[in-house]
């Protein structure tokens, strides 16, 4: 049986998962995600190329990197993930500019151990100081893995891009008017979106308006107010799509909530 239990404290959101038939579609996060594969094997694309973290592999997502996710095999798959903001984790490492994660998967037993940890707390609702200060003994040990500040970056017409896609998340999208005001055919647009970003722009809007409802989720334990400020449909059409990057509808991660 699929079961998706999220929590939140101190800043960052933690995930208790166990899947066997559940898929991922391909998505990215906004905020760097980092996890341990507690049994099974996880089997996910990213950067165009198969991953599988088995048991005990600990899992490196940097923001918006695109990715998909599933069991391996039809003996399913537990794991954990934590959520980190990049503005929080910069904050804690004390750095100014953005990090990367260079390895998808390493094996770290000390690693490991301080994110299940700190996953643990959140997910048994500790105080909010233990989980800070789990958090600061889980960055620790993460500036100690290969992290790279040498990454490809986004070029001038993909950032204005995702500015014009962030901005108008509660419309419908216009791809036509986007490629207008960059001066691109709707064909070369795409083809460079998704050699950037690994998917494809309407697929990255649409991350956008989840993400965004999730935000709004946590903010006001409204349902409703992400529908409507997110341009969904109706509850069904946002609960559709937040369950095919979050494994829960929208009214079972509120109900999560603290």
């Amino acid at each position: 049986m699929d079961k998706f239990i999220y929590k939140k404290s101190a800043g960052v959101t933690a995930l208790s998962a166990s899947l066997t038939d559940f898929t991922y579609k391909k998505h990215a996060h906004q905020e760097y995600a980092i996890g341990v594969t507690l049994r099974g094997i996880q089997h996910y694309n990213l950067d165009g190329s198969l991953h599988l973290s088995y048991q005990n592999g600990v899992m490196l997502f940097n923001p918006e990197q695109a990715h998909d996710g599933m069991a391996h095999d039809k003996t399913g798959l537990d794991y954990v993930m934590l959520y980190i903001e990049p503005k929080l984790l910069l904050e804690v490492i004390e750095k100014k500019d953005i990090v990367r994660f260079s390895n998808p998967i390493v094996y770290n037993h000390r690693l490991e151990q301080r994110i299940v940890s700190l996953a643990n707390a959140i997910l048994s609702e500790k105080d909010e100081i233990l989980c800070s200060e789990l958090l600061l003994s889980l960055t620790d040990s993460l500036v100690q893995t290969d992290f790279s500040t040498d990454f490809k970056k986004d070029n001038a017409l993909i950032r204005k891009a995702k500015d014009i896609l962030h901005t108008n998340l509660e419309n419908v999208l216009k791809l036509d008017e986007i490629c207008k005001e960059l001066d691109l055919s709707k064909f070369q647009f795409i083809r460079l979106f998704k050699a950037h970003t690994g998917i494809s722009p309407y697929q990255y809007f649409l991350n956008c308006k989840i993400e965004r409802a999730k935000q709004l989720i946590e903010k006001n334990r409204d349902i409703y107010v992400a529908v409507a400020e997110c341009g969904f449909v109706d509850l069904t059409h946002l609960n559709k799509h937040f369950k095919s990057v979050y494994g829960t509808t929208a009214f079972e991660y509120m109900s999560h909530l603290n």
